[in-house]
């Protein structure tokens, strides 16, 4: 079996494609993943990060272009690269009707393990997701957020070299969300190779080492997140509420002060670098808003600038 070295791709990508009929999910998209990073897709519903994941995951075979994980074919080698990969799926498959325990150690025997390291490794990976007093409850009584780190805990029974995650933290509230962040950053120091795929910008922002834009099948930027703030948009964003319906009327009083003015339904963005500077013009103007908010630029502003729309529509 072929490992890659430190300084060969875990995935490498050119002119990927996957099409359903005349859909055309994935558009001829490059990219590779390093050993030990932390690699994100992101997007709206529908830009193509899952059909993408999916082709990953040796469950869904490339329409077109180059796949090669562990430097394997895809295609041809699928079996040997899923007996590496651990999958966390954007919907839980757990066994309701077992334990949380008895999750892990079936999965566990899956990859040929004895029940006996299949439980050691359970009840060490039940530690590592804090989930040590669950163990012996049905899944069905269990939170989402308990849910999700039992899948993690369970992609993680075979001891992957890379690990996927498509939506991990879609649904939770923000304590679980932390929680769940706060597992995949002590994976990512154990040199965890992480391929995730959100629409929350905070999360790529906080998890990712590098990653991707995607709408509509296709790459619109690649980088680090601050790399694609910082070559993107301004330093900070000044936020101003007007009304409903009132907001586009007010784009000419602040274009001139602005890098750029981008009008939505509720509010205008207006991109510079120095928000409270700008705020305090605009008011000896006369242009006082409802409502105004300085924040500094975000990966949301990147999607905007390079789509037109928000992550969230």
């Amino acid at each position: 079996m072929v490992r890659p070295g430190m300084d060969t791709p875990v995935i490498t990508a050119k002119s990927l494609g996957k099409r359903f009929g005349d859909f055309v999910a994935v558009d001829g998209i490059d990219f590779e993943v390093r050993p030990g990073e932390a690699f994100g897709f992101l997007g709206p519903n529908g830009a193509g990060k899952t059909s993408t994941m999916r082709m990953i995951g040796c469950v869904s075979a490339p329409s077109d272009g180059l796949l090669r994980i562990f430097g394997l074919d895809a295609e041809r080698d699928g079996r040997a690269i899923r007996s590496r990969i651990g999958v966390v799926p954007q919907l839980d498959q757990l066994d309701n009707e077992l334990t949380v325990l008895e999750n892990l150690v079936i999965y566990g025997r899956y990859f040929d393990l004895s029940r006996r390291e299949a439980r050691r490794r359970s009840a060490e990976l039940l530690d590592f997701v804090q989930l040590n007093e669950k163990a012996g409850e049905q899944v069905e009584h269990l939170s989402g957020g308990q849910k999700r780190r039992v899948s993690i805990a369970r992609s993680l029974i075979s001891e992957p070299d890379l690990l996927l995650l498509d939506e991990p933290t879609t649904g939770l509230d923000p304590q679980a969300r932390h929680l769940l962040w706060d597992r995949l950053y002590r994976l990512k120091d154990r040199g965890s190779t992480l391929v995730l795929t959100t629409h929350y910008m905070d999360e790529a922002e906080q998890l990712c080492d590098r990653l991707v834009v995607m709408d509509n099948g296709k790459i619109v930027a690649e980088g680090s997140p601050s790399n694609l703030i910082a070559t993107h948009c301004t330093r900070e964003v000044l936020e101003m509420r007007f009304g409903s319906g009132k907001n586009e009327e007010h784009i000419n009083e602040v274009s001139d002060l602005a890098e750029r003015v981008e009008p939505l339904p509720d509010r205008l963005l207006i991109y510079v670098d120095d928000g409270e500077s700008v705020l305090s013009k605009l008011r000896d103007r006369g242009v006082v808003p409802q409502g105004a908010l300085v924040r500094r630029s975000s990966l949301e502003d990147v999607f905007l600038r390079l789509t037109g729309r928000t992550l969230v529509e």
